[in-house]
């Protein structure tokens, strides 16, 4: 076996010796070459290689949970820059504050930098278009909110960009938005504002005097009314549904709300409503994320409360005798800043904004949405963990675009390499034994097949895929059973095919041999006509693999494929069939559809440059 092998590629060593200028090559180096001299079969089979490749070891390095979404990163636009500060600001941060895709930073000169996912695609509103009065004179006080940003500049003005619509800047009255209070319209005294707080569209402003002034919609955030005006404030902030401000006498109050039922501690959970646990304690400092709080105590020690998710209440261990000196909150994580330099965040990690060095050289933590920074004591930016963004961007659940389409990738090959192993298989038994056994045999097979082929493919695949929903079958089981389906519906022209080509070579003398020296029939079908027309069943496989792709996207885009959440380059694209989505988030589509479309059109070069390169006539022809 291993000689005749070496004879097929090498051909023979102990020929006679050949004239000057002749030179004996075997089939297969013959084939080689006639391949390899079309560049674009080279290249194309490059790119083919290269794919299959990075879709099926990619995913490997890219963990995938099918069934996470996350709000908060709908529809982001390709953006690999939504944690890195611009330079001018990493060497003299003063605040950084973020709510959503963009973040807003301060430096301790008063210039303002955004970054981020900051345009909107569907009003087009730039969140890094700072207002004049902004570039003009700078800030002291910048807070972000899920759809605008609040300044405070240094010539006295409150100034806002972004959305408006539910009174988060504007003074006009909103229906259902309390606007912003009339005293900032004259201006204010920069020295006077201790802080800027944004939220849902909510803002609130908090004075060195105590007194604090909240506004926005107040649909969303049901106490904000109550809440408008106060004074004796520490400190306000913002969950998705309600406004929590800390008292100057260690009060934590969210009016006639009842929101913060218990408090969690270091040690476990107290049922103890947080505000009389913190009046007791003394608190001192303030954070909110989506749907939790944290509480610093004048003790040092971190409480928490709220609805807890991904961890929230999961405080963390601090050394002995080290307490927290300071708490910031994301939208889904904490972090804090203790009496050693050190910088703990917990809560929500799925992009790392938790994984923190401890290096003792922290004075200041701020939380992005999803990033976490930390500042040294002069300014310096010490380490940002945390999401960077996507390269391919977010779909309307935000999920990763790229991330899909590596594991959509590998589920769309192998449902195609599968359904053209299954089909080639039937087609072979059907065309070797029709066209060798001929007679009864021929006529039973062809008919068979001419039954399958009259069968209109994409509505019965359409039909038999919409059945098995209503069957409890595993996902797993599902796509296999689809994988079976395109496979024994798409063999009819690759087994007539085979039939032609076994008619021609049943009559030529080497089977007449085999026949004549005793060899079973099934052994001269299988074992020595078919390998005499493999040239014929490989360029169909090829091509017949593009199709199957092109097909299985077709189901999947049109509802009867793969189901989502189980991705596949079909029902991405099927996700994308919306004219909003078309218009206004491109990268939906457009990428989804350029993986398939390189796929298909590089197995077709390949296929006809194999086809070229078996049939010598084809290939004097061209």
């Amino acid at each position: 076996m291993i000689r005749w092998l070496k004879r097929m590629v090498w051909g023979r060593k102990d020929l006679p010796e050949l004239a000057a200028g002749e030179e004996i090559e075997s089939p297969s180096r013959l084939l080689f070459k006639a391949f390899f001299s079309k560049k674009p079969a080279i290249v194309a089979l490059v790119l083919l290689l290269s794919l299959f490749l990075f879709v099926f070891i990619a995913p490997a390095f890219l963990p995938m949970d099918v069934n996470y979404t996350d709000p908060l990163q709908q529809n982001v636009a390709p953006n690999y820059g939504m944690r890195s500060l611009p330079r001018a600001l990493k060497e003299d941060v003063a605040e950084i504050d973020g709510f959503a895709g963009f973040t807003v930073g301060l430096s301790g000169a008063g210039e303002v930098f955004v970054w981020g996912n900051a345009k909107d695609r569907l009003s087009g509103v730039d969140m890094k278009e700072l207002p004049s009065e902004v570039k003009d004179y700078g800030a002291t006080h910048v807070a972000a909110g899920k759809d605008h940003i609040l300044a405070v500049t240094k010539s006295g003005k409150l100034v806002g960009w972004g959305d408006k619509s539910c009174g988060q800047y504007g003074f006009e009255s909103v229906l259902g938005a309390l606007p912003t209070p009339e005293i900032f319209r004259e201006g204010i005294a920069p020295e006077s504002v201790s802080s800027l707080v944004c939220g849902y569209q909510t803002s609130a402003l908090v004075l060195g005097t105590g007194e604090a002034y909240l506004w926005g919609n107040t649909n969303v955030v049901k106490n904000l009314a109550e809440l408008s005006f106060l004074s004796g404030v520490k400190q306000v902030a913002f969950t998705n549904s309600a406004a929590v401000v800390l008292l100057e006498n260690g009060e934590i109050t969210t009016g006639t709300q009842r929101v913060f039922s218990s408090v969690t501690t270091a040690n476990g959970e107290v049922n103890i409503p947080l505000n009389e646990y913190t009046v007791a304690q003394n608190a001192v400092q303030l954070a909110a994320t989506n749907k939790c709080v944290a509480v610093l105590l004048q003790s040092g020690e971190v409480v928490v409360s709220g609805v807890f998710e991904n961890g929230e209440n999961q405080l963390p261990k601090l050394r002995a005798g080290e307490k927290f000196v300071s708490i910031d909150g994301g939208t889904r994580h904490f972090v804090g800043v203790t009496d050693l330099g050190n910088v703990y965040a917990w809560g929500h990690d799925a992009y790392g904004q938790c994984r923190l060095v401890q290096d003792g050289n922290t004075a200041r933590a701020f939380a992005g949405a999803l990033q976490t920074y930390a500042v040294d004591k002069e300014g310096r930016l010490v380490q940002s963990v945390g999401l960077k963004g996507s390269i391919m961007g977010t779909d309307g659940r935000g999920r990763d675009v790229f991330t899909r389409i590596v594991h959509g990738g590998k589920m769309t090959l192998t449902i195609g390499g599968v359904a053209v192993l299954v089909s080639s298989a039937i087609a072979i038994l059907v065309g070797c034994a029709a066209g060798y056994f001929g007679g009864f045999a021929d006529v039973l097979l062809m008919r068979i097949t001419e039954i399958f082929s009259s069968i209109p493919f994409l509505p019965f695949a359409m039909l038999l895929s919409q059945i098995i929903k209503y069957y409890n079958i595993g996902e797993t089981m599902r796509i296999f059973i689809i994988m079976l389906i395109l496979g024994a519906l798409s063999w009819t022209g690759l087994a007539r095919m085979i039939r032609a080509q076994v008619l021609a070579e049943r009559e030529k003398d080497y089977t007449q041999a085999a026949r004549a020296m005793g060899v079973r029939e099934i052994a001269i079908a299988f074992r020595h006509v078919l390998p005499n027309i493999v040239s014929v069943v490989l360029v169909s496989m090829t091509l017949d693999f593009a199709g199957c792709l092109l097909t299985e996207s077709s189901l999947s885009y049109l509802g009867f494929g793969v189901q989502q959440p189980q991705p596949t380059w079909g029902n991405m694209l099927s996700g994308s069939n919306n004219s909003i989505v078309i218009q206004n988030y491109w990268w939906q589509w457009l990428f989804p559809a350029l993986f398939l479309s390189l796929a298909t059109i590089c197995i077709n070069v390949v296929g006809d440059a194999l086809r070229d390169a078996l049939d010598p006539k084809s290939s004097a022809k061209r």
